[in-house]
């Protein structure tokens, strides 16, 4: 719900993504019927192949206008399966909110998709830790009509409200007293950009980062500044990662092993960096810290 942030790249739509993707799917969805023996890692390794969940959403993983996929979550998959000795990644796009169900069902091996690590996830699915840290920011008319700055702004004015399906914004709405069915749900960033020029909506709120990458070119719209949302009355930093089954715990391990290293090296920030992230968005943060919230 994310997930992105950069290159100046127009995010695709996820059918669009879907088609360029076209056999990588089908094998996705089709080819995998029950667990193969042995653990995921060995099995990948023999394989030489991974296949990653993404979801269209920039600048965590989506596929740009050559129709490549890219964003800083399978950027940093192709570096650090490479290492673990997996050398081609296969790319999976599905919906946001059809993630972690396609990666119970084997569609896929790895979420790569940024996402947001929470408690409720940590239930379904095991996560790296986090490769990055953000805060919240809202998509709205130029110069701010309503003066929003956070989710209180919202219930107080009364505003139209949207995000995206599937995104952690949806609760934080919840949280500071929107109703859910007040809650106008969007494919995406792009959806909300257009709602919002449209005046379909007053807002929409995803992450600071991807909010800031899609009103570049707009003349309609701007985003807000960054505000950390509030869960149980206490202000709120997420962080995003990989996400793996609940028994892929070798795997996880060894991808956490490279990502560490490349966290000490400074090698994450340089792959992460062209995607739009700061060092403010560089975290030392653990899946352990945020399952717990």
């Amino acid at each position: 719900m994310v997930p992105s942030r950069r290159r100046g790249i127009r995010r695709r739509s996820l059918l669009a993504g879907a088609a360029v993707l076209g056999t990588a799917g089908a094998v996705g969805a089709t080819g995998c019927s029950r667990v193969p023996e042995g653990s995921t890692l060995e099995r990948l390794r023999s394989a030489g192949t991974v296949r990653l969940g993404i979801a269209g959403e920039v600048p965590f993983g989506y596929i740009d206008e050559s129709g490549e996929f890219t964003g800083e979550a399978p950027e940093l998959a192709k570096v650090i399966f490479k290492r673990l000795g997996i050398a081609n990644v296969q790319p999976v796009a599905t919906e946001f909110g059809s993630l972690i169900p396609g990666l119970g069902s084997q569609q896929f091996d790895v979420v790569s998709a940024g996402m947001y690590i929470n408690k409720e996830r940590c239930g379904q699915v095991l996560f790296a830790d986090p490769e990055y840290q953000m805060l919240d920011a809202f998509i709205v008319r130029k110069g701010n009509p309503k003066n929003l700055r956070n989710y209180e702004d919202v219930v107080k004015s009364k505003a139209k409200f949207a995000t995206g399906a599937g995104y952690a914004e949806i609760g934080y709405a919840m949280e500071a007293g929107i109703a859910e069915r007040d809650i106008v749900i969007l494919q995406d960033q792009v959806a909300g950009l257009n709602a919002v020029e449209s005046g379909r909506v007053d807002v929409f709120a995803g992450t600071a980062l991807t909010t800031r990458s899609v009103v570049t070119k707009s003349r309609k719209a701007e985003t807000t500044e960054p505000f950390p949302p509030k869960v149980g009355g206490k202000e709120k930093i997420d962080g995003g990662g990989f996400a793996f089954r609940l028994n892929d715990t070798e795997l996880r391990d060894a991808v956490n092993k490279e990502l560490h290293k490349m966290k000490k090296s400074g090698e994450l920030f340089r792959i992460l960096r062209p995607f739009g992230f700061t060092k403010d968005e560089m975290t030392t943060m653990t899946a352990k810290e945020l399952c717990a919230v």
